[in-house]
């Protein structure tokens, strides 16, 4: 029984991982920041019912933003995937868990998604090819 992939493709798919979810974030923090501007996220969000909704604007636009270029590098990624969770629990509590899970219908199937990913970066670590990897000076495989 294989228990994990081989080390090399375990490394190929967390940076696969870190790049897409990255990718992600800088559009989600860039539409908050460049697009609407964090006046208008914290007016959108206090339509949403989301409390202190300037301050979660700001919390909310610069995990996503700053924490998406972080991914991109693999640099600070456990720190980068919990703030993630934590900013996706609260839009999927506050703002998608009435909607259901579809999110055609507002659920919140995307936030879920984005915050199981997160997750698993925080849980495991950036893999070889990260800025966290040359730092450690050393590999830090997963215990799976």
């Amino acid at each position: 029984m294989i228990r994990t992939l081989p080390s090399s493709v375990r490394d190929a798919a967390l940076l696969v991982a870190r790049l897409l979810l990255g990718v992600v974030l800088i559009a989600h923090g860039s539409q908050k920041v460049f697009t609407w501007g964090i006046g208008g996220t914290a007016q959108a969000f206090e339509g949403m019912g989301v409390p202190l909704a300037p301050v979660s604007a700001v919390f909310s636009a610069l995990v996503e933003l700053v924490g998406g270029v972080l991914l991109l590098v693999g640099a600070a990624t456990a720190v980068v995937g919990v703030l993630v969770v934590l900013n996706m629990l609260g839009a999927a509590l506050i703002v998608h868990a009435a909607n259901g899970i579809m999110v055609s219908n507002g659920g919140w199937e995307l936030v879920g998604v984005i915050a199981a990913a997160a997750l698993v970066l925080a849980a495991v670590g950036a893999g070889r090819y990260s800025v966290d990897h040359a730092i450690a000076g050393r590999r830090t495989p997963a215990r799976v």
